[in-house]
């Protein structure tokens, strides 16, 4: 491969080598359109986001908040 893979910048890696990553989106401020906002309390987020990791998330996108 010639390196294009992959993308780091301080604190994080991604890693496509093995192709694709499926990104999860969290939605997490109280007046979210879609969601209504059923993620705003940090503990509903967290949860949210590890079920998406363990469904197969490989990038969760938290929004503006």
């Amino acid at each position: 491969m010639d390196g294009g893979n992959v993308i780091e910048w301080p604190g994080g890696r991604l890693d496509f080598s093995a192709g694709p990553l499926v990104m999860g989106i969290l939605n997490v401020t109280p007046d979210s359109f879609s969601d209504g906002g059923l993620f705003a309390d940090v503990d509903a987020a967290v949860a949210h986001g590890v079920a998406m990791a363990r469904a197969g998330a490989g990038v969760i996108d938290t929004g503006p908040e």
